[in-house]
């Protein structure tokens, strides 16, 4: 690791070596941006948008530095909330700044659906960027490594307050990025406040770029970010480096913030009158002006000209961007999620029962194999997963690694948040690109990554569908193993409130070939839980044709009946089955268990023609009872077939309680046979 303290000797952009064009042009971006940033908070003002808006004034000279150092035909660009001039420096127009500023459909950035001074343009690669503030790192440290596995030479740009470097995420995204050696960029704009927690609150470093002193393969250069060419010479020999070394680097750009932290913040709460008169003292335009006149490389009616000149563009901008038109209500459902890969060899995901009974864990490895075989531009990684002979945990991956090589199966950091966030960013760099993850060693372990996760989501719809990351993420799901807490839980119940993920839970071996293939080829995110109870269990083996495959939001009825209808999926899938066989030799009565392997897209048809077929309804699940996804299930049969119901409808689940450790107490958490036998005999008699 080095630290650069630029030296006068050492820079290659100064008032002697910039010829006058390109001032020209450096001093009409900074007045543009100065004047979008001071004219944003009038359109709020007059209800016209801008709801959201983080002045950058302060931060002038570098972030013009970022956009100029950008080049939109080989890097990725990841800018904060505060980054108006940046884009503006990477080519955004007037026109395009003020339609993100007042929410229209036409903003490039996301046609409304995100916030205000959110700036991006995709088709340049300038991306759409979360409000929760520091996770881009993640991404723009993804789309590094897919630059390096293609031998790609550009580098992503990652641009953030200095504040915003205490999130845990950041400091996985620049560890991983060291360790991996990608070429990443990392700005710090560093203004001194968080909002208005002072700098001292935040870290111990006077500078935050200091907490990574200690990262081999990481260069760290300081610059003034109040002045042009000290940004400048850091950014392009951070690019340089970046590129010809192969190795990420950190530059902390010191800088003011002349303003509040956004237009709902008040500032003179906790800043005194002569912090304020200092700040504005170092204002970097103000700077830069003083340095063009006094040197006489432009005259004071040059520069007014190109003032009146940035007026006259600003005033066309806001006129076009008043009539454009609105987003329109009833395209809220547009863009939740892409349209899936669609099996055309089992469209209905079934197949005959005729050859060799396969195990669930063969079912996942040989699938994934072949899905590697049949897409070269295919990856895997995770926690433990390719270690000379051992395959994960479970040896899902196992062999893997020895067929397709260290570049398409590798280990990850024990950083769950690393592991999604890096996949995000890694397919963006390429539609064609298809991730698979372990996202935990255990679905429980999941819960660090929900940040990423809650973003990858969102991703395609915040975007206004310009990118959706095509990511499968596996977990290994649920109990039934005497694992207690973080081994034996499932998080389906969470997981699905949120709109923009699918979601399978297949029970068995063909279907979770099947759903796995259809995951990998198809487009936007999917969670596929695996009930790692069933990984080597003879109840789950079946047949499994070639290239078996089954659409998503297709039940399968796994046994007919015509007395009650078990609703169910996953491990008690196996435990309903058992109970109907019990209860048919019983009592003569046929059960229907219809396992719903789709939980997001939901089968709602076929559980609705097995209600009308048998009048009573069973709803079993593995997850608590309480706040479980069951819960959803009844919900929907009651409101749309509450007048077929010959009996309340019942459901069966775990305690609302956390899973023991011993086997006693796991028994008496989890549901078995004996509490669906129950419940299925109560509406048999009702």
């Amino acid at each position: 690791m080095e630290t650069l303290e630029l030296k006068e000797e050492k820079k290659q952009y100064s008032l002697d070596t910039v010829d006058k064009a390109t001032l020209k042009k450096w001093y009409h971006l900074m007045i543009l941006g100065r004047k979008l940033d001071e004219k944003a908070p009038n359109y709020l003002k007059q209800a016209l948008g801008w709801s959201y808006h983080a002045p950058y004034a302060g931060h002038d000279a570098i972030q013009l530095a970022i956009g100029q150092i950008f080049d939109r035909n080989t890097d990725h660009l990841f800018p904060y909330y505060r980054d108006m001039l940046t884009a503006i420096s990477a080519g955004l127009s007037a026109e395009e700044i003020i339609l993100n500023g007042i929410s229209k459909a036409t903003d490039l950035a996301s046609g409304g659906r995100h916030m205000s001074n959110h700036f991006a343009k995709p088709q340049w690669n300038i991306h759409n960027v979360s409000s929760a503030t520091g996770n881009h790192t993640l991404h723009a440290t993804g789309v590094g490594r897919a630059m390096k596995k293609y031998n790609h030479k550009g580098v992503a740009i990652s641009s953030q307050g200095e504040s915003s470097v205490s999130e845990g995420y950041v400091y996985e995204a620049i560890n991983g990025a060291s360790n991996e050696k990608l070429p990443v960029i990392f700005v710090f704009q560093d203004n001194g406040y968080g909002i208005s927690v002072p700098k001292k609150d935040q870290t111990a470093n006077r500078k935050a770029a200091d907490n990574f002193r200690g990262f081999k393969n990481l260069r760290i250069i300081h610059c003034d970010g109040k002045d042009i060419f000290s940004s400048m010479n850091a950014m392009y020999e951070a690019k340089k480096h970046a590129i010809e070394n192969e190795e990420p680097v950190i530059v902390h750009a010191s800088c003011v913030r002349i303003g509040s932290h956004s237009n709902s913040d008040r500032h003179e709460l906790y800043r005194d009158e002569v912090e304020l008169h200092c700040v504005k003292a170092h204002d970097p335009l103000g700077k830069f002006t003083t340095l063009l006149l006094r040197d006489g490389i432009f005259k004071e009616e040059e520069l007014k000209e190109i003032e009146q000149d940035v007026d006259k563009t600003v005033s066309a901008a806001h006129k076009k961007a008043l009539k454009a038109p609105n987003p329109d209500p009833a395209s809220i459902y547009d863009f939740v999620i892409p349209e899936p890969y669609a099996p055309a060899k089992y469209p209905d995901g079934t197949h005959e029962e005729q050859g060799e009974k396969k195990k669930f864990i063969q079912a996942l490895n040989e699938t994934l194999k072949a899905e590697f075989r049949h897409n070269p531009d295919t990856y895997i990684w995770g926690q433990d997963i390719a270690n000379k002979d051992k395959g994960g945990i479970f040896n899902v991956t196992k062999g893997m690694q020895q067929e397709f090589g260290r570049e398409r199966v590798f280990n990850a950091p024990i950083a769950e948040d690393y592991i999604i966030g890096t996949a995000n960013g890694m397919s963006r760099f390429n539609k064609k690109i298809r991730i698979v993850i372990e996202g935990a060693e255990f679905a429980d372990y999941f819960w660090p990554a929900m940040e990423q996760f809650v973003e990858m989501t969102h991703d395609y719809w915040r975007s206004n569908g310009a990118f959706s990351p095509n990511v499968t993420i596996r977990l290994a799901s649920g109990g039934y193993i005497g694992g207690g807490l973080y081994h034996s839980q499932t998080i389906e119940g969470a997981m699905a409130t949120f709109p923009g993920i699918r979601i399978v839970y297949p029970s068995f071996a063909d279907d979770a070939a099947g759903l796995l293939r259809t995951s990998m080829r198809s487009e936007g995110p999917t969670l596929f839980l695996e009930p790692k109870a069933m990984y080597n269990a003879k109840e789950a083996e079946t047949v499994i044709p070639d290239d078996f495959e089954v659409p998503f939001g297709k039940a399968r009825v796994r046994r007919e009946g015509k007395d009650l209808s078990i609703i169910t999926y996953g491990n008690t899938t196996h435990f309903s089955l058992k109970v109907a066989d019990k209860i048919a030799q019983e009592t003569g009565k046929e059960i229907e268990v219809v396992d719903i392997r789709s939980l997001i897209p939901l089968d709602k048809e076929s559980i609705l023609a097995s209600v009308k077929k048998t009048n009573r309804v069973l709803v079993v699940h593995e997850d608590k009872v309480f706040g479980g996804f069951g819960g959803e299930l009844a919900a929907i049969i009651a409101e749309e077939a509450f007048h077929l119901l010959d009996a309340p409808l019942r459901r069966v689940g775990s305690t609302f309680t956390p899973v023991g450790f011993n086997t006693i107490l796991e028994k008496a958490i989890l549901p078995g046979e004996d509490r669906i036998m129950k419940a299925a005999k109560e509406l048999l008699d009702f």
